[in-house]
């Protein structure tokens, strides 16, 4: 097997609820006070020693994001998450939930979401994932790309904190009404050699005035 070390480690992570379920497939752009945006998504994830990679997972999910206020929103996320080896709905699930807040309008946001996974044996598998969204509107309301730095905060005492950075795209021809946004993005853990990747797509709709 390659890299062993890291393949275990990524089997351990998503035993264990840590899983390094690391996308975001979203701008900086808020929704919108009263409005609803659906983004179902999947997304196959890899893992590197820095000369070959592996993949090792896939992952269907789901965000819905409530626009509060035209500045803040409430993101919620609902993800399950499997290894190559076995099958969809064998693997663990994963619910997040946390806000939103535009720092600058559609350029610049902060979500902090905090979550964990479900099931017998992950009390202690929480996380947040502190991340600052950075967004050029390339072409005004039908392309934005996306650069988003975050920190993996583990909230138990076995778990190691990493850092991840996602490059995405939001393509549509009205990004206030719908998007396709694949998405690519890299996770460390600081010290150690190697790293994981993942490639996601989505689809988000607005709904709402």
């Amino acid at each position: 097997m390659k890299f062993p070390l890291l393949l275990l480690a990524a089997i351990s992570l998503g035993l264990a609820g840590c899983s390094p379920v690391f996308s975001d497939l979203q701008s900086a752009r808020t929704v919108g006070q009263g409005r609803v945006e659906l983004t179902p998504h999947y997304t196959s994830a890899s893992v590197s020693d820095g000369e070959s990679s592996e993949g090792i997972q896939r992952h269907v999910g789901l965000q819905a994001a409530i626009g509060i206020t035209p500045r803040f929103d409430i993101r919620l996320r609902y993800e399950n998450v499997w290894l190559n080896d076995t099958g969809f709905g064998d693997g663990i699930s994963l619910l997040a939930i946390g806000p939103k807040v535009s720092l600058l309008e559609n350029h610049i946001a902060l979500s902090v979401p905090i979550g964990r996974a479900l099931g017998e044996g992950t009390l202690e598998s929480w996380q947040i994932h502190p991340t600052l969204i950075l967004t050029l509107p390339a072409v005004p309301d039908k392309l934005d790309v996306t650069l988003a730095p975050k920190y993996l905060v583990s909230l138990c005492s076995d778990c190691e904190n990493y850092i991840a950075v996602n490059m995405g795209l939001a393509i549509s021809s009205n990004l206030r009404k719908w998007a396709i946004r694949p998405e690519f993005g890299l996770l460390y853990n600081p010290g150690e050699p190697g790293h994981f990747a993942q490639l996601s797509i989505g689809v988000s709709k607005s709904l709402g005035q």
